[in-house]
C-alpha cells in the first residue's frame, strides 16, 4: 500500500496545503458499521477541487501548453475557479473564469478577490444554471490564444488524477479496509479518480455516486435543481471523467433532502456544502443495512460556509419552497441515534 507523505511544518506556497485532509466519524450502528466523512473542506479554498486545479495547470505546463506570463480559461460554478484561481496567483497566470449567477455569490466574490477576471455568460436578473453557454464561451475565448489554455475539467484526464492523492490517504488512514465509498457527481473527477486508484491496491469495495434529482448523469428526468457544482443539467454533455464502470450504483437525491441533511449536520457543530448534504443524507440512509462492522467513507467536498445566505438561510430556503423543518427533525433523529450507538 503507497503510503503519504507527511506535509512539512513549514511550507512556503498555499498550494503546498493540499491534501492531508481529516476523517471524521459521523455515526455508528450498534453492529459496528460506521460512517467516515473525508473533510476536503480542509484543503485551501475549503474545497476538494484545488487538488485537481493544480493538476490541470502542472500537466499543462509539462505539455508545454502554459508558459510563464499565461492565461487560464475554466468555466466553473466556483470551486473550480477557486482552485484555479489559487495556482494561477502563486505561478504568474492570468485566470479567467466563466461563470454565471446561478454561482454562490461568495464563491465569485472570492475567485475575484484572488486576482481572477470573471466574464459572465448570462444577463445580470437570471440565477439559471448555464452550463453548455459558460463551456462554449470558454472554449471560444481561448481558442487561437497564445500561451492560454482552457483547462476544460469536464473532460481534462488530470482533473481524475489530481484525486489520486485522496486514494492514498484513505488507504493509509484506513489500512486498507474500506468498504463503500460515496461521492458527488459532477465532473465525475473526485469520486472515479479516487475509486479508480483506490482499487488498484485495496480489496474490493462498492462505489457510490449521487447527483441531485433533475441531474442526467444516471437518467432522466431533466430539471433544474439548486445544488451548486454538481450533476450534469439538461443539454449538457456527461462528463468523459464519468465512468460507469467504476460507479457500482448511481443514485439522486432532491435539494430538499440534501440541504435538510445540511442543516441537521450542522447542529452537531460541522458545516458541509448543498451537495455534501446530498452525500451524507444517502449515506445515513443505507448505514444501518451494511452488514457489521462495515466501513463507509463519504467524501465532502465542500464546506458549508459559503452556503450561509443559501442553503442556511431560512428565507432564502423558504422563497424556493425548500424548507422542510420534519426533514430536518427526522434526520436529526436519525443522527442523534446513531451518535448515540457510537458512545456505547
Amino acid at each position: 500500500m503507497p503510503g503519504a507523505l507527511q506535509r512539512p511544518a513549514v511550507v512556503s506556497r498555499v498550494s503546498d496545503l493540499i491534501g492531508h485532509t481529516p476523517l471524521l466519524e459521523l455515526a455508528t450502528t450498534g453492529t459496528g458499521s460506521r460512517l467516515l466523512l473525508k473533510l476536503e473542506m480542509f484543503n485551501p479554498t475549503g474545497t476538494a477541487k484545488v487538488r485537481m486545479a493544480r493538476q490541470m495547470v502542472t500537466d499543462a505546463e509539462a505539455r508545454g501548453e502554459l508558459r510563464p506570463g499565461g492565461r487560464i480559461v475554466e468555466s466553473t460554478s466556483g470551486n473550480t475557479g477557486l482552485g484555479l484561481a489559487v495556482i494561477a496567483a502563486e505561478r504568474g497566470y492570468t485566470f479567467t473564469a466563466v461563470v454565471d449567477h446561478h454561482a454562490c455569490t461568495d464563491k465569485l466574490r472570492a475567485m475575484k478577490a484572488l486576482g481572477t477576471e470573471l466574464v459572465y455568460v448570462v444577463d445580470d436578473g437570471t440565477a439559471d444554471l448555464a452550463t453548455a453557454a459558460r463551456e462554449e464561451l470558454a472554449e471560444d475565448l481561448a481558442r487561437g490564444q497564445d500561451n492560454t489554455v482552457f483547462t476544460e475539467q469536464h473532460n481534462n484526464p488530470s482533473n481524475g488524477i489530481g484525486y489520486f492523492p485522496v486514494a492514498h490517504e484513505l488507504a493509509e488512514a484506513l489500512d486498507g479496509r474500506l468498504d463503500v465509498l460515496i461521492g458527488a457527481v459532477g465532473t465525475g473527477g473526485a469520486l472515479c479518480g479516487t475509486t479508480r486508484e483506490l482499487r488498484t491496491f485495496i480489496p474490493p469495495f462498492t462505489a457510490i455516486g449521487v447527483e441531485p434529482k433533475g441531474s442526467i448523469a444516471f437518467g432522466g428526468p431533466a430539471h433544474d435543481y439548486y445544488q451548486s457544482g454538481t450533476g450534469t443539467p439538461e443539454g449538457a454533455p456527461v462528463g468523459a471523467l464519468v465512468d460507469f464502470a467504476l460507479i457500482d450504483e448511481g443514485v439522486k437525491v432532491g435539494d430538499i433532502e440534501a440541504f435538510a441533511t445540511c442543516r441537521a449536520v450542522a447542529r452537531t457543530g460541522l458545516l458541509i456544502g448543498g451537495s455534501a448534504g446530498g452525500v451524507v443524507h444517502e449515506a445515513l440512509a443505507r448505514l444501518s443495512s451494511l452488514p457489521p462492522g462495515s466501513t463507509m467513507v463519504a467524501l465532502i467536498n465542500d464546506g458549508g460556509e459559503k452556503y450561509l445566505d443559501t442553503v442556511f438561510s431560512d428565507d432564502w430556503m423558504r422563497a424556493r419552497n425548500l424548507l422542510d423543518p420534519a426533514a430536518e427533525r427526522e434526520i436529526e433523529e436519525l443522527l442523534t441515534k446513531l451518535r448515540r450507538s457510537r458512545r456505547r
